[in-house]
Parts: C-alpha cells; sequence; structure tokens
C-alpha cells in the first residue's frame, strides 16, 4: 500500500517515513500543501497522515478541498485521510472528522498506535475487519507481517508482501503492473523497469502452483482458489 506523509517538521517526517516502510509501505512525503497537491494529482495513494499545520495552509482546509473535489486526486476522491496534530481540544477533534479526516491522531503518538490506525483504514478495501486476509489456502496476516500458504509460513520480502497483499484484496481481478507500481512502490521507482515483473515471478516461485496469473497485456490475477 502507499502512503503519502503531509508534513513540515523534517524529523518527524523522516521518523514517520522510516517507521512506515519499515511496516512495509511504500511512503512518499510532501513537506506543503503545495507539494501535497503535486504529487496526489499523479500519483495513486491509498492513504494520506496530513498534518494540520501547514507552512502555506490549513490541513483542514487540505481536507476540505479534496473531499469536494476542488483539487485533482488521482484515482478519485476516496483517499482516507489519518490527521496527525498536536490540537487535542473536542471541537478540534470534530472538526477534522466534519471535514472529511477518517480518523484523528493526536501528537505525541506512538508509533505502535499509528501502525495501527493505518492498518485499520486500509482494511476498508478488503470489505472485512480484520487484519488477516484469505484466499484460498494463502493467508496473509497485515499486522504481524506473516504470510503462508496451507500453514505453512512464506518467506517473502517486503516488496513481494506488498504486492500479495494488493493482490489478496482484489482476488480474481485483474491488476495491471502500473497499478501495482503505483500502489506498492514509491515516488523513487523508475516506471521504465521490470521491477514489477521480477517481484512477481519471483513470489509466484514461493507461492507455488498457479496462484498468480498473468493475464497477457492487462496484468496479474490471484486465482479465488489459489
Amino acid at each position: 500500500m502507499r502512503l503519502l506523509v503531509v508534513e513540515d517538521e523534517e524529523d518527524l517526517a523522516e521518523a514517520l517515513r522510516l517507521g512506515l516502510v519499515r511496516a512495509g509501505y511504500a511512503v512518499d512525503v510532501a513537506g506543503d500543501a503545495a507539494q501535497a497537491y503535486e504529487r496526489l494529482a499523479v500519483n495513486g495513494y491509498d492513504l494520506m497522515l496530513l498534518d494540520i499545520n501547514l507552512p502555506d495552509a490549513n490541513g483542514f482546509d487540505v481536507c476540505r478541498a479534496i473531499r469536494h473535489g476542488e483539487v485533482s486526486v488521482e484515482g478519485g476522491a476516496e483517499l482516507r485521510v489519518l490527521m496527525l496534530t498536536a490540537r487535542g481540544a473536542l471541537q478540534d477533534r470534530v472538526r477534522g472528522l466534519d471535514e472529511g479526516a477518517d480518523d484523528y491522531l493526536v501528537k505525541p503518538f506512538a508509533l505502535a498506535e499509528l501502525l495501527a490506525r493505518v492498518r485499520a483504514l486500509l482494511r476498508r478495501d478488503t470489505n472485512g475487519g480484520t487484519a488477516v486476509l484469505r484466499v484460498g489456502p494463502l493467508q496473509l496476516d497485515v499486522s504481524r507481517h506473516e504470510a503462508s500458504r496451507d500453514g505453512s509460513p512464506l518467506q517473502l520480502t517486503p516488496k513481494e508482501f506488498g504486492v500479495l497483499e494488493y493482490l489478496m484484496t482484489r482476488p480474481g481481478h485483474v491488476v495491471s503492473a502500473e497499478e501495482l507500481l503505483e500502489h506498492v512502490w514509491d515516488e523513487n521507482a523508475d516506471p521504465f523497469t521490470q521491477t514489477v515483473r521480477v517481484t512477481v515471478g519471483t513470489l509466484r516461485r514461493k507461492l507455488g502452483g498457479e496462484a498468480i496469473e498473468t493475464v497477457v497485456g492487462r496484468g496479474y490475477r490471484l486465482r479465488e482458489t489459489a
């Protein structure tokens, strides 16, 4: 899953980026609203972590602009937003949610709680309330970052795990290489490399059988029976 961190405090932004990357997410960073709008217009993000106090805008206004379609958002305005702020007053939390935020976390916070809230918001794509995904004999525990097939553990790299997670939220659907690149890799990935094809190839070998089907000219599909 690909996340955008919008935070002007460089040390905090880098700490968040590192913590999220270590948890297996692809992460881009924007230091202000203008940079955030530029990235949102070209990249399809699954979730945005948005600071309220930005140097060129108010986070409430940014969230409202996204929800009202006033700015271009690749993939539509269904982007999930987790507001991060030092403002803990009830009226601020209520305002953030009313402006369209999906969740609100007050600074300072523990990384473990942040990751738990991110997982909870991203689970909305799985049509269920569990952090464990199951497709046929495959099982993926998102919170523990563990994968298995027929109960046997799978040793996956972070990118292999990310690709499998994305495919398992869309079993039976064809997912293009471009979509995988957009949601599993960050903005530093070279779109002209074979990184997606190579990662899918190594993942397919580890899964065994015909779990991942190549649909010529269109992309990849995780068989629902795996």
